[in-house]
Parts: C-alpha cells; structure tokens; sequence
C-alpha cells in the first residue's frame, strides 16, 4: 500500500512536469505544485483524526476525491477548489468534536 501512495505521488509529479515541459505554462506549473503541496499537507494533517474512525476514513475518501480534482485540472483545466479543499471539512468537524466532548486523554 505504500508503495502504491509513492507511485502516486511520482505519477502525478511526473505529470505536472511532463504537462509543463509540453505547454510552458508556468501559471499552470505552479498552482498544480501548490495544489499538490496543500493536498499532501491535509493527507498529513488528516492522521489527527485517526482516533474517530468514521471521520478519519471519510477523511481518506475525501483525500483521494482531492487528488483527483487535481487530475482534473491538470488534465481539462477546471480548477475544483471545492473538491480540492473538502478534505478541511473532516479536520474541522474533527476539531469541533474534540473541543465538545473533550479528547478522553485527560491527567486526573
């Protein structure tokens, strides 16, 4: 499974700069890479919900839907923030939880 994350993460490198070094568009070179850089960042992040099985597997799913918004750009230029940035939904209602049930980790 890790082996599949990394040729993933290679494959879409490879891309990204294959696609540039076909058009010389930088724009796209660098909202592609920054796009990258953020979905990688919220696939990073995203363990924090580890602990709440339901949302850190929705987490996953949303991660993967991400990186597929960001094919979809590379590939027919429409840019799907919305799709791209939906994996911050889980973190949030992560966050909400904790901060109202509190993180059952707590000294006596």
């Amino acid at each position: 499974m890790k082996a599949l994350i990394i040729l993933a993460i290679l494959a879409t490198l490879a891309i990204l700069f294959f696609l540039y070094s076909r058009n010389k568009d930088l724009k796209k070179l660098v909202i592609g890479l920054a796009t990258f850089g953020a979905i990688i960042s919220l696939a990073v992040l995203g363990n924090l919900t580890r602990q709440v099985m339901p949302i850190f597997m929705t987490h996953i799913i949303l991660i993967i839907l991400s990186w597929g918004g960001l094919l979809v750009y590379l590939l027919r230029d429409k840019y799907y923030w919305w799709i791209i940035f939906s994996p911050v939904i889980t973190i949030g209602l992560f966050l909400v939880l904790e901060f109202l049930t509190g993180s059952g980790h707590e000294l006596s």
